[in-house]
C-alpha cells in the first residue's frame, strides 16, 4: 500500500461520485431509468436518509478509486490508467451487471444507463490517478 497515492484516490473517488448527479438527472438519464424502475416520477419522494445515501456512495466511490489504483500501478501514465479504467468498467462492472440484469429480466435501456454511468465514473477515476501520478 506504500505506492498509492492516496491524494490522488481521494480526488479520483470524489470526482467520479459526482457525474451521477447529472447523469441520473432530468437532463440525462432520470425518466427512463425511473420508468425502468416503476417509478412515477409525477410523485416525487426523497429518500429518508439521503444524508447517509450521498455519503455512502462517496465512499464507496472511493473504494473503487482504491481498487483501480492497485490495478493501474504507481506510475500509470494517462494513456495506461484510462484503458485499464476502461477494461474493469467494461469487463467487470457492466459484464456483471449483464449478467444480473439478464436473469432478472431488466432491459437493455436499464443496462445502458447503469453501466454507462459507471464507464463514465471509472474513466474520471482513471484520468485523476493518470494525472496525479
Amino acid at each position: 500500500m506504500h505506492h498509492i497515492n492516496w491524494l490522488a484516490v481521494i480526488v479520483a473517488g470524489i470526482v467520479g461520485f459526482f457525474p451521477g448527479a447529472v447523469w441520473y438527472s432530468p437532463v440525462m438519464f432520470l425518466k427512463p431509468w425511473a420508468r425502468e424502475l416503476g417509478i412515477d416520477l409525477s410523485q416525487p419522494q426523497k429518500p429518508k436518509h439521503m444524508p447517509l445515501l450521498l455519503v455512502t456512495g462517496l465512499i464507496l466511490s472511493i473504494v473503487v478509486a482504491i481498487v483501480l489504483s492497485f490495478i493501474i500501478g504507481p506510475v500509470p501514465g494517462v494513456h495506461h490508467a484510462l484503458l485499464a479504467a476502461a477494461g474493469c468498467a467494461i469487463g467487470l462492472v457492466a459484464a456483471s451487471f449483464g449478467i444480473q440484469y439478464l436473469f432478472e429480466g431488466r432491459s437493455i435501456t436499464f443496462w445502458a444507463i447503469n453501466a454507462g454511468y459507471h464507464l463514465v465514473q471509472f474513466l474520471l477515476i482513471g484520468l485523476v490517478l493518470g494525472l496525479m501520478r
